[in-house]
């Protein structure tokens, strides 16, 4: 099976065009495994702070199975901790233009503002792409344990790069990077190996996803929801969107591979319910099955939690983390629950920039 596995991994590796380290064979399996690095071009915001490396690395399906995946891994410039955050994006997009490693219009403002401020504190920032979003693969869009292992796979990854960096780590993520941290929370104990979680934050993650999909058709945002079927699809083959979907946004589908975020967004947002799905009504087996990959936390979290949250979002309601909370809670985990008064989905981020890192801090005393 090993031989297999590598094989499988090889055939991945070459269609990216991809050149694997040159370590042994067997390491290619491994997650965190770096199968490329080159230096990576940053944002003048953050070149200033730190130096970056484009990687290519080795992480894992929901099924377990090994798959490339992309991010970045950046290195304080002064003041080095030897402590990694792993920073999760929002969404960009399904595309492999929309990797925030390669595209810099993506790589959004309030990720920059709440990324400079680790790199100030002296952590090493591990940002993964996610898989799927540069390598050939489907997108597993808003599949939180997709995202919280690559997460933890890129702070592998960075400790393989320079192994001055401690075993302590903290996952940090907006939106659906702040869903993949708190999947990161329930996978560290099975998955991370030889790795110390010492905390998770949450920025307005999606939670309790069941609330919401049966009302965002419809409404200027149901381009999120377009993305989300197509995520299912990348884990189940046999979920096919168009079952769900009307035929005008079926004619539309082309932009999620020449688009991103806000392409997508303005493609839909006119649309009535009935022209986004059918009978203008997601399908009740649909959203169950959408809810059992996108909600985070069924399972135990295993370090402690910040919760951040903006009263004003537009994206992801505030009161999803206001019921999050009491489910936290009701696990026996240390949790701090931040509310950002008028405060939207983007400048929650920015807003708790300072918060946020205090709060890792902390954690890393």
């Amino acid at each position: 099976m090993k031989k297999i596995s590598r094989l499988v991994l090889a055939a991945l590796i070459a269609a990216c065009g991809v050149v694997v380290a040159t370590a042994g064979p067997a390491y290619a399996t491994v997650p965190g495994y770096v199968l490329s690095s080159s230096t990576a071009s940053l944002p003048p915001s953050l070149s200033a702070l730190a130096t970056g490396k484009r990687i290519q690395y080795v992480t894992t399906t929901i099924n377990g199975g090994v798959v490339p995946a992309t991010g970045l891994v950046l290195t304080p410039r002064t003041n080095k901790k030897n402590r990694v955050v792993a920073w999760g994006h929002g969404t960009t997009g399904l595309a492999d233009t929309c990797a925030p490693s390669t595209n810099q219009a993506v790589f959004w403002e309030e990720a920059r503002i709440a990324v400079a401020e680790l790199l100030e504190r002296g952590w090493t920032v591990a940002a993964p792409d996610y898989p799927g979003l540069g390598t050939v693969q489907q997108h597993p869009y808003l599949i939180g344990a997709s995202a919280g292992r690559s997460m933890i796979d890129n702070v592998r990854a960075a400790r393989n790069l320079d192994a001055a960096l401690s075993t302590q780590y903290v996952v940090d993520g907006h939106s659906q990077g702040g869903s993949g941290a708190l999947f990161a929370s329930q996978l560290a104990p099975s998955y991370d190996g030889n790795l110390v979680l010492k905390g998770a934050v949450a920025i307005a993650p999606l939670s309790n996803a069941q609330e919401i999909i049966p009302y965002i058709a419809g409404t200027p945002v149901q381009g999120y929801l377009v993305m989300a079927l197509f995520g299912v699809a990348a884990v189940d083959p046999s979920f096919k969107p168009a079952n769900v979907l009307a035929a005008p946004a079926e004619a539309q589908l082309g932009v999620l591979q020449t688009g991103c975020l806000y392409e997508i967004l303005a493609t839909y947002e006119n649309f009535t319910a009935a022209q986004l799905v059918e009978g203008g009504t997601v399908p009740a087996a649909v959203i169950t099955k959408m809810a059992s990959y996108e909600n985070p936390l069924q399972t135990a979290p295993s370090s402690p939690i910040l919760l951040v949250h903006g009263t004003d979002d537009e994206a992801v309601p505030y009161f999803l983390s206001e019921m999050l909370a009491g489910q936290i809670q009701a696990y026996g985990v240390s949790l701090t629950f931040e509310t950002i008064e008028g405060a939207t989905h983007d400048t929650a981020v920015i807003e708790s920039a300072d918060l946020v890192a205090d709060w890792i801090a902390a954690r890393f005393a």
